[in-house]
């Protein structure tokens, strides 16, 4: 009788350890699951998407300069007003900010999606860095830089 006892004990004490350690280690494995998940779509996204700087010009007096960014991706890119936009001559560029409407501070820079209606693979985005005065001739540099850290970099004269 002593040794059913003892047996029923230590098979009850063994189910208890098991809970326990599934309690422990269910809740780290989803975690973890969940992780890999999350990883693996920002992974796809980042391979769907892709850039390229097709050209750059600007107008007779320097105070605007036009880029031609291509969407050579198969991902739409939806948030374009979240992108950043370093520019200038190519020792002393900075982060132009975006600006929806011209005014307030230079150098800013606008966007217009030439030939879609979203920015969709093969679409051209144009962009617009307004200055307030020449800002002068030289080479210049610009990185454009999506919110998922794809970019594209392209120098130009001035």
């Amino acid at each position: 009788m002593d040794k059913a006892i003892t047996t029923a004990l230590m098979i009850i004490a063994g189910v208890v350890c098991m809970i326990f350690v599934f309690n422990s280690v269910y809740p780290m494995v989803n975690r973890s699951s969940q992780a890999m998940v999350s990883m693996a779509e920002q992974v796809d996204e980042r391979m769907k998407s892709r850039i390229n700087i097709v050209h750059a010009a600007n107008t007779a007096n320097r105070t605007s300069v036009y880029l031609w960014v291509k969407n050579i991706g198969t991902q739409t890119i939806k948030t374009i007003d979240d992108c950043d936009l370093f520019c200038g001559q190519e020792d002393n560029f900075e982060l132009i900010p975006y600006t929806e409407h011209a005014g307030g501070n230079y150098p800013q820079w606008d966007y217009d999606i030439e030939n879609d209606t979203e920015w969709r693979n093969s679409a051209t985005l144009k962009i617009t860095v307004s200055y307030s005065s020449d800002p002068g001739a030289g080479t210049y540099y610009t990185k454009f830089t999506l919110p998922n850290g794809i970019y594209d970099e392209y120098y130009f004269s001035m």
